[in-house]
């Protein structure tokens, strides 16, 4: 699980989601190396300021959109950003974020294309809320036990939701997470069309987090 591994892998999930159908917009993954060893696999030229700043979801969402942050924008308008960093191989950091979109306003002019569409008529559903969510890894000063685990879920971008996962997050696994909880019909099948990875991080949770509700991503 080194840069070019995870680089590989994500370049062969990328042409996956092409291949099903389900995203309308895409950016190929980048690597870039330091003299410190530091490698970085994220999206080209984009500046990810804009997860520290302070504003509301649906101006996040725009400015995300309008600097075409994301390796997926998918067919619903969500979001996907998968950010690595590794130091001498070893994995530092991780952003894997999903941003549902705030709304769908081509709905209003076009709604024959949603509503022939099992998954935009779930996403219509008046019942459902969206929920952004993330899963960040640290290796570094952050980390605090229980506080704030190395590997941990964040669900709707609460500065204090930090749900402990037990080691960091491979891009198959993360993928393979939100095509099936998110884009997982029963005529659509999208998880189903990716190239499967069996490769995983080493496990990094501790014991007083293992014994709280958290995410298992050995099995």
């Amino acid at each position: 699980m080194d840069p070019k591994n995870i680089l590989k892998q994500i370049r062969q999930l990328t042409v996956d989601v092409i291949e099903a159908g389900i995203c309308d917009a895409q950016n190929f993954p980048s690597l870039t190396q330091s003299p410190r060893g530091i490698s970085e696999i994220g999206i080209s030229s984009v500046d990810n300021s804009i997860f520290l700043k302070n504003i509301p979801y649906n101006e996040m969402y725009s400015e995300l959109l309008k600097r075409k942050y994301y390796n997926f924008k998918m067919i619903d308008g969500a979001l996907i950003s998968l950010l690595y960093r590794f130091q001498n191989n070893d994995i530092i950091a991780h952003r894997l974020s999903f941003f549902p979109a705030p709304n769908l306003e081509v709905f209003q002019n076009e709604p024959e294309l949603y509503l022939e569409d099992e998954i935009y008529l779930e996403f219509l559903d008046k019942r459902i809320v969206t929920v952004p969510l993330r899963f960040d890894f640290d290796s570094g000063e952050a980390f605090v036990p229980v506080e704030h685990p190395k590997s941990h879920l964040t669900l709707g971008q609460y500065e204090n939701c930090r749900i402990p996962v037990s080691s960091a997050v491979s891009p198959y696994q993360f993928m393979e997470f939100i095509l099936r909880n998110f884009y997982h019909t029963a005529r659509n099948k999208s998880c189903l069309d990716l190239t499967k990875y069996t490769d995983k991080f080493e496990k990094s949770i501790v014991s007083e987090e293992e014994a709280l509700v958290h995410v298992c991503t050995s099995s």
